[in-house]
């Protein structure tokens, strides 16, 4: 069993990849005409990799 802060940070990347995975597949088309939601969203989309990878390294070292 894992103690909760495993838990966790695997739950928070569960969040992460859907909320990448919605900004690539829909929000990023649904703004296509405004520059400036396009820039927002191609900022959050880089953010959001780099949380994923964050994550991943701290799960990692947890479970080794």
């Amino acid at each position: 069993m894992l103690d909760n802060k495993v838990y966790n940070l695997m739950l928070q990347m569960t969040e992460e990849h859907k909320s990448l995975w919605r900004i690539k597949k829909h929000y990023k088309e649904d703004a296509q005409g405004c520059e400036e939601c396009l820039v927002f969203w191609n900022k959050l989309e880089k953010d959001k990799e780099e949380h994923i990878k964050e994550l991943t390294g701290l799960i990692k070292k947890h479970l080794a």
